[in-house]
């Protein structure tokens, strides 16, 4: 999210057109993605909100990030847009922009299938595809992106903006390796990490009340943010 946030402010105007050419897409991997530290496996996406006209951001995520990084990309940036419907394909540290007719106006799911089987060629390695459907096609303003089949950057209206410029999907295989400077010191802190998350997971599993808290302060995200607290009877 800081990647993304500090090119947005330094490299585009206020009060741009969120589905404009000028509007940028980032997406951003954390210095740990990749690595098999727990709870790292993310992506993170950012643009200017089409449904804000602030700064957007949501996260992913998946196995697409980390083919990313093993392709050797820490960010993705994507400016201007398309002539036509097109799809970017990144095989390794090769990049290339391809035409996306075929798959234009299907939904997710049937795109990642598409493009799983077009793409896969003689090649065993796997590859993942983040992909819009028709609703970023047709720029709804809250649209999502999705990668391998079930993982969705909800926020931000990443979907539209990826619509606006005329981009299908990006599909990615990495087939690198991501190196760690000490990596006895890492596996060790990994091991910890593990230990003190599943610890925390039980200790939460026994404590309703502090659920009751959250619900008495109004501190759930309900209905997209508009309400803080269930409907009374929500725990029977």
């Amino acid at each position: 999210m800081g990647f993304g946030c500090e090119i947005l402010y330094h490299e585009v105007e206020p009060g741009l057109d969120p589905l404009g050419r000028d509007n940028l897409l980032i997406f951003a991997n954390g210095p740990l993605t990749g690595s098999g530290a727990p709870c790292s496996g993310r992506t993170e996406v950012t643009n200017i909100s089409p449904l804000t006209g602030a700064i957007g951001t949501g996260n992913t995520g998946g196995m697409w990030g980390t083919f990313l990084k093993r392709a050797g990309f820490d960010l993705l940036l994507i400016r201007g847009k398309a002539e036509k419907p097109s799809y970017l394909w990144i095989d390794d540290y090769r990049v290339e922009l391809r035409e996306a007719s075929h798959i234009w106006g299907k939904d997710t799911q049937v795109t990642t299938d598409i493009l799983s089987q077009e793409l896969k060629g003689s090649q065993t390695s796997k590859l993942s595809v983040l992909t819009i459907g028709p609703a970023g096609e047709h720029l709804v303003r809250y649209a999502c992106l999705l990668n391998d089949y079930h993982h969705v950057a909800a926020r931000g209206g990443a979907g539209a903006v990826m619509g606006s410029k005329r981009l299908k999907a990006i599909a990615v295989r990495g087939t690198g390796t991501i190196k760690i400077a000490r990596p006895e010191e890492f596996q060790k802190a990994v091991e910890e990490t593990r230990k003190r998350l599943i610890l925390s997971s039980k200790k939460m599993s026994k404590r309703p009340a502090a659920i009751k808290q959250y619900q008495k302060r109004g501190c759930f995200h309900i209905k997209t943010f508009r309400q803080g607290s269930c409907l009374p009877g929500w725990m029977t």
